[in-house]
């Protein structure tokens, strides 16, 4: 029996709470797993950006990536790493770098999705170039944004095409509105999309490989509130039809990690959002939900790391392309589709490993985040973006919502 020491990479950039507590359950449970007749320990550390040789070899191996959809450096870092050393990392980095919501739209709507109607607009602006002039000249068409207003109906939302956090989103009522936010836009490429109004629930879905978190979300309210409390409080088929399309949309991309905005209309999910491949994971957003990010991370970091399961390097969108060109209404090959999805995050293997090996970790977890540590996380993260004067109301705001998680697994546990 050999004994082997895995190490998990954490990818970070502003992030501050999820990975103290990530790093602070691990130490306190420092776990041996006893893996394919081999004793398995888990070290946890922060990479760090410097230099590096391309053919020197890794010592992860598995990246918990937060950095590189925007940071180059960590990225071309993390792409060397798994083209030579096979590195596990949550999320496929490609993927992440080239799938814009533009792709994603079209990518789902291929394969059926009931995506609202979307049109993508040039920009009002350009960044000026040599060929810029010649080339709008000879081949800009022109249109009337008020006709194309009419062909997507209102309301409607105008959003850029590769945007994420909100920014740069207009609810748009009728043609004024459209002209006020196209003049507005500036140099953004947008996507003019049908609004599904009203509507019966918005859901945020946070898929972390298998594992699939049901969440009514409030766009209208703060960014501390807009994950409601309200959570599994769905139907069943409702609720599995939701995490069928989030395991579809993540495992079709390659992202591990991602949330799926649906919204609920006469009996019909409609996808809006998904290109989300670096969800908010920070508890000053997700307060009563917080806990379940972190332990879901840490199953998915464990298994993987522990069973040292490789992740295809490209993305094989044939299986789905032909389901999505076989016979069939949408809703009879959703579960076609969850089925490769399945098979892509290896559901069941991940299911008998946290039966197996993992049965400690909740209570260790509940523990934790009980303790002066997981408070001070919290504390840290709060001082990070509140003003001063509201440190100690948020601190406690968000604490309280944790105990209350602890007060539920208790009482559950108990059942």
């Amino acid at each position: 029996m050999a004994k082997i020491t895995r190490r998990i990479g954490l990818s970070l950039g502003a992030d501050l709470c999820w990975p103290r507590c990530f790093e602070g359950i691990m130490k306190r449970w420092d776990p041996t797993l006893r893996v394919g007749g081999d004793e398995i320990r888990f070290d946890v550390e922060r990479v760090l950006i410097e230099p590096f040789d391309l053919r020197a070899p890794v010592r992860y191996d598995l990246v918990l990536d937060r950095l590189t959809h925007w940071y180059t450096n960590t990225r071309e870092w993390i792409k060397k790493a798994v083209l030579m050393d096979d590195l596990y990392v949550l999320n496929n980095p490609w993927s992440v770098q080239s799938m814009e919501k533009q792709t994603s739209y079209c990518a789902m709507m291929r394969l059926g999705m009931p995506i609202p109607d979307t049109w993508l607009v040039p920009p009002k602006e350009y960044v000026d170039s040599p060929d810029l002039q010649p080339t709008l000249e000879r081949y800009a068409k022109l249109f009337s944004l008020d006709e194309l207003g009419d062909k997507v109906g209102y309301p409607m939302f105008m959003k850029p095409y590769d945007g994420g956090g909100w920014v740069g989103v207009s609810k748009v009522d009728n043609a004024a509105e459209l002209t006020e936010a196209y003049d507005g836009s500036g140099k953004f490429i947008m996507h003019l999309q049908q609004g599904i109004l009203p509507f019966d629930h918005f859901i945020r879905c946070i898929g972390i490989g298998p594992d699939v978190r049901v969440v009514e979300y409030d766009p209208s309210a703060p960014l501390h509130e807009r994950y409601t409390n309200e959570f599994n409080h769905l139907s069943e088929s409702d609720t599995k039809r939701l995490k069928q399309i989030t395991l579809t949309i993540n495992a079709f991309f390659g992202w591990d990690f991602n949330s799926c905005e649906s919204l609920h209309q006469d009996g019909v999910w409609h996808p809006i959002d998904f290109a989300n491949p670096c969800p908010d994971s920070q508890v000053t957003s997700l307060h009563r939900h917080f806990p379940w990010l972190v332990l879901a991370n840490l199953r998915w970091a464990l298994f993987n790391a522990a069973t040292l399961r490789k992740k295809p390097r490209n993305l094989n969108w044939a299986p789905y392309l032909e389901i999505a060109d076989g016979p069939g209404t949408f809703d009879e090959k959703l579960p076609q589709y969850a089925a490769l999805a399945e098979k892509a995050f290896d559901t069941a293997g991940f299911e008998e490993f946290c039966a197996e090996h993992l049965g400690p970790l909740e209570e260790v977890a509940w523990e934790y985040f009980g303790s002066k540590d997981a408070r001070e996380a919290v504390r840290e993260k709060v001082v990070a973006l509140f003003p001063e004067h509201e440190v100690e109301e948020f601190t406690e705001r968000f604490w309280s919502s944790i105990q209350d998680w602890r007060l539920e697994s208790a009482q559950g546990a108990q059942r």
